[in-house]
């Protein structure tokens, strides 16, 4: 068979990832202080893009009608001049296809439904925030001390000379934000040049700071510490820390015997073991814990209903001002400040457009799942349904991908409390009797009121849970209740009982 070089044309479909869209697409899974950070870098660097400041109601209409419709001012022909700016010479040098970018829009009323329509408008008009004038309390706080700086204070004090000062700063570099000490004595000296004894004499000095526990090197040695502070490490103490693995499996009976004390006693030990901090250096960190701001709100309704909101203060406008681009643009001097300027033209137009479309998207998905689990706003977490990603984007005509980005780290505000959205997504277990499924958050919930009610003389085995369970109507295996039972931190029927004898024998 002669081979022989032929041209064929062939036409061919496929899904270009142009960077408008990977971008829209990380914008549905943004929280809302990773959209806010987002933003700012924008407009840093668009100079068209700015913030919505507060307004009276006529300019504030005017914005919202300028943030609403930005691709109004650019496919028309206010753009057009001689010097070439014009809607279509823009589309021939970038990509500005904007409805390629959002293939599960849902933007339309007709989509979205009046209601919804509506309840979007609302809150969208109630967005951007308010600015004070002066200065807030917080501004003029103190900063928190650290834990190095906590320890540095009390090295200056306990060490006069300068050698101990400095194996005293490198143990404490040595630190972890527990208070731990995980650099090894042993390395220390030979780094220093110095022996190990007179490391191991910087360190017990150093291991005598408050708050008790610091510069321990595991949790026994930790307790000791504390211990030792309080004047309360006698030697059925030290049995009893050295034997923490025992404490931690409830065998009773051996601690008993190994520290030689009777129930009440023990009792008492472990009532002061409680009492301890195991992580003494945690009161020092540094670390800010970021308040949760709900991105929708569940309220009641008059009717009966639920009414469904996006939460203004996690909705950030932006606007495109077009008048400083109608300014500038004349007097680009040349193509590349022309393209400049239209490719921000383009990033404002998308950026306005895709806040808007991330907003209808939420706001669609949340109120799908209101839908789904009203049961459970009216009558709490028994009644949660099972529900998965798919069920959701069926319903709302979207894919199941979009629909498990929007509910990544979103969190909704009801009136049971707020919960992120990936709460409502729980397993389905099957029904004993062939009826509706159960949620598997709803039966770990029965699961823990089983094991709240036992008492001390019938403790619940595992298998006896299940037995129980299918009475009420869930087909539920054993190792499952096992499973959910340890993703509770709910010890065995055996540890159990062994706790409740104790307590049982001590309240005699």
């Amino acid at each position: 068979m002669a081979l022989a070089a032929k041209l064929q044309l062939r036409q061919s479909q496929s899904l270009v990832m142009t960077p408008q869209l990977m971008q829209s697409i990380r914008l549905l899974q943004f929280t809302h202080v990773e959209l806010e950070h987002f933003i700012d870098e924008e407009i840093e660097r668009n100079p068209l893009l700015e913030r919505a400041e507060p307004q009276d109601d006529a300019a504030s209409d005017q914005a919202q009608k300028t943030e609403a419709e930005p691709q109004a001012a650019a496919d028309g022909d206010w753009f057009e001049n001689e010097a070439g700016w014009s809607a279509e010479a823009i589309s021939e040098k970038l990509d500005t296809s904007l409805e390629n970018l959002f293939p599960d829009d849902p933007g339309t009323s007709e989509r979205l439904g009046p209601d919804l329509t509506a309840q979007w408008k609302s809150a969208s008009g109630n967005g951007g925030g308010s600015s004070s004038e002066g200065l807030d309390a917080g501004d003029m706080a103190a900063g928190a001390i650290t834990l190095r700086d906590h320890v540095g204070e009390q090295v200056a004090l306990a060490f006069a000379e300068p050698v101990a000062r400095l194996i005293a700063a490198d143990l404490a570099d040595g630190l972890d934000e527990a208070g731990y000490l995980r650099a090894d004595p042993a390395e220390v000296a030979a780094r220093l040049g110095t022996d190990a004894a007179t490391v191991a004499k910087v360190l017990a000095v150093c291991q005598t700071f408050e708050p008790a526990g610091l510069f321990a090197r595991d949790l026994a040695e930790c307790l000791s510490l504390q211990l030792a502070a309080r004047d309360r490490l006698d030697p059925a103490m030290k049995a009893l820390v050295a034997n923490l693995e025992l404490l931690a499996r409830r065998d009773f009976q051996t601690l008993k015997r190994i520290c030689g004390v009777d129930e009440e006693d023990l009792l008492d030990m472990l009532a002061e073991i409680r009492a301890l901090d195991p992580r003494p250096g945690m009161a020092f960190s540094g670390g800010v814990s970021d308040a949760i701001v709900a991105d929708v709100e569940v309220r009641a309704a008059n009717d009966g209903s639920w009414t469904v909101e996006l939460n203004a203060e996690t909705l950030p406008r932006v606007l495109v001002d077009h008048i400083y681009f109608a300014q500038v643009s004349p007097h680009a001097k040349n193509q590349a400040e022309k393209d400049f300027l239209a490719e921000c033209l383009q990033n404002a137009n998308w950026l306005t457009r895709s806040l808007d479309q991330r907003a209808k998207t939420i706001l669609k998905v949340a109120s799908e799942i209101v839908r789904q689990q009203d049961a459970f706003l009216v009558h709490g977490v028994r009644h949660l349904k099972p529900l998965n990603l798919r069920t959701v984007a069926d319903a709302i005509g979207m894919h199941e991908s979009t629909v498990s980005r929007v509910t990544a780290n979103k969190y909704i505000l009801t009136p049971r409390g707020v919960f992120e959205l990936r709460y409502f997504f729980t397993a389905s277990i099957a029904a004993s009797g062939g009826g509706d499924a159960h949620s598997s958050e709803a039966v770990r919930d029965r699961i823990k009121q089983l094991i709240d009610e036992e008492k001390p003389v019938d403790v619940l085995s595992d298998d006896a849970i299940v037995d129980m369970l299918k009475e009420s109507g869930v087909d539920i295996a054993r190792r499952t209740v096992a499973k959910y039972r340890e993703g509770m931190n709910i010890p065995s029927s055996v540890q159990r009982r062994r706790e409740k004898r104790a307590l049982a024998s001590a309240g005699r």
